[in-house]
């Protein structure tokens, strides 16, 4: 049975162009996932909760994150938790008392580094609102700025620089008022609704690549097989 190599060739070039064009494609929706995110395990309407924002370096230059700015919605009883190798100011409306902004700045040499991320929380009283956004300002050392403030656009698209957005449940419902009666005792009523937030697309869209890159990856070894077989 005569083999053609040149057969088997095309066959391994144009798979691996296929692949090309897939990691590229994949490649692109992985960069356009990692954004400023906001995230609360206990984000309830009007309630207290801590607030956790993850900060990734995107800078293509090699650059170290070295400040960064989240804007508030004019929040009150705000705290932000000590950071090591990072100083914290809040910018205070002392009229009012609430606080427009909280700013973490790294140390001379320090911030987060390329291909790492990091986490900074506060604990806030939140709105009486369903969300609640906190445009972001990432400063790199190499001068260039990030500002991390569009809203969602009309029809759902995701914008290219996307404020952190955080979803807020309905706190507990509030039991009726009773009114006492001879002959019967008033029942419980009430329960406290989910408060955990829904995880992030961003899990979801590494695992469609790490998918997507394996059943190529089989395609291109099945049809191998077959070439080289039919040969």
């Amino acid at each position: 049975m005569t083999r053609h190599p040149s057969l088997v060739r095309r066959a391994l070039v144009s798979a691996a162009a296929a692949a090309a064009l897939y990691l590229e494609s994949t490649a692109a929706i992985a960069l356009a996932s990692a954004h400023v995110h906001a995230s609360s395990d206990d984000a309830v309407r009007g309630g207290i909760a801590v607030v956790t924002f993850e900060v990734p370096n995107e800078s293509t230059k090699g650059a170290a994150t070295t400040a960064l700015t989240v804007n508030l919605p004019d929040l009150t009883s705000v705290q932000a938790e000590t950071k090591p190798g990072w100083t914290t100011k809040l910018d205070r409306d002392s009229a009012s008392g609430t606080v427009r902004s909280v700013t973490w700045t790294a140390a001379p040499n320090g911030g987060i580094g390329v291909d790492q991320f990091g986490l900074f929380r506060i604990s806030v009283k939140l709105p009486d609102a369903d969300t609640v956004s906190f445009p972001t300002t990432q400063a790199y050392a190499d001068g260039s700025v990030v500002k991390w403030d569009q809203l969602p656009q009309p029809g759902g698209a995701e914008p290219s620089n996307p404020a952190p957005v955080l979803t807020l449940a309905d706190g507990p419902t509030p039991p009726p008022t009773q009114h006492a009666h001879p002959s019967s005792a008033a029942a419980p009523t009430g329960a406290p609704a989910s408060t955990s937030q829904k995880p992030r697309a961003t899990a979801d869209n590494t695992a469609r690549v790490l998918s997507g890159a394996a059943l190529l990856l089989a395609a291109l070894g099945i049809g191998v097989a077959l070439v080289a077989r039919r040969t």
